[in-house]
């Protein structure tokens, strides 16, 4: 069993570590959430997280270590000066295969989302993508807000849903011919100020048997750095 999480910094005012999919925020039966984890572990007091990650996602998550630094880094989400970039993998054609994915989001059934033709508080992504060969994608997100499941939902709107999310590709539904080991999405890097310094990470997937192929590695290899790229419009 893989394990829950790992750390991967510890700063004065933040920590981050690396989530494991399929591990929740929130306590479940016995099992006590993921934030009273990380403090256990590191004999804390109190962690705020600044951020959340979908239970399937993997990756970067950032805790704040007091009120003051969280209130420091919760201001930089809100502005949306926060850089942060995920990966992804669908098994089905997308619409297009770069560009900008915007629309209001609303409610749908049973704590789905669906995104809207309208613009006027609209979730907004930016993407990259390219083939794996046998109908695989990989796709470099960056998000330029933080709405509720806002890349599952920007994904199954151009035609591509996530492999492995069973809320936005159920297995029934949608008659995947693959069956993934894992919901494919993934926190891969994360830059931010703190105390008039830059801080930057950035973390391939420890999880996931198609996450860890050659391809996969090769290709965020000629991407490179998230940062420097020219996301398109």
């Amino acid at each position: 069993m893989s394990k829950r999480f790992e750390v991967v910094d510890i700063q004065p005012g933040f920590v981050v570590i690396d989530k494991s999919a399929e591990v929740s925020f929130h306590s479940e039966a016995e099992q006590p959430g993921l934030v009273t984890e990380v403090e256990t572990q590191l004999g804390v007091e109190k962690l705020y997280p600044v951020h959340r990650l979908d239970r399937m996602t993997s990756g970067l998550l950032l805790l704040a270590t007091s009120a003051e630094a969280a209130e420091q880094l919760n201001r930089q989400f809100r502005q949306g000066t926060v850089q942060k970039y995920y990966l992804a993998l669908s098994d089905r054609k997308p619409k297009k295969k770069q560009g900008l994915i915007s629309g209001d989001m609303a409610k749908g059934r049973r704590g789905s989302w669906r995104l809207l033709k309208s613009k006027q508080n609209p979730a907004r992504t930016r993407f990259f993508s390219v083939g794996l060969g046998d109908g695989l994608r990989l796709y470099l997100l960056k998000p330029l807000t933080g709405k509720t499941h806002q890349i599952r939902v920007a994904l199954k709107s151009i035609g591509a849903p996530i492999l492995g999310d069973r809320r936005y590709y159920p297995l029934d539904a949608n008659q995947q011919t693959l069956r993934p080991d894992r919901g494919y999405l993934h926190a891969y890097a994360i830059g931010f100020e703190f105390d008039g310094e830059h801080h930057r990470y950035r973390l391939l997937p420890r999880q996931g048997g198609w996450f860890q192929s050659e391809l996969v590695v090769d290709q965020l290899q000629r991407l490179g750095d998230p940062d420097q790229l020219a996301w398109p419009d």
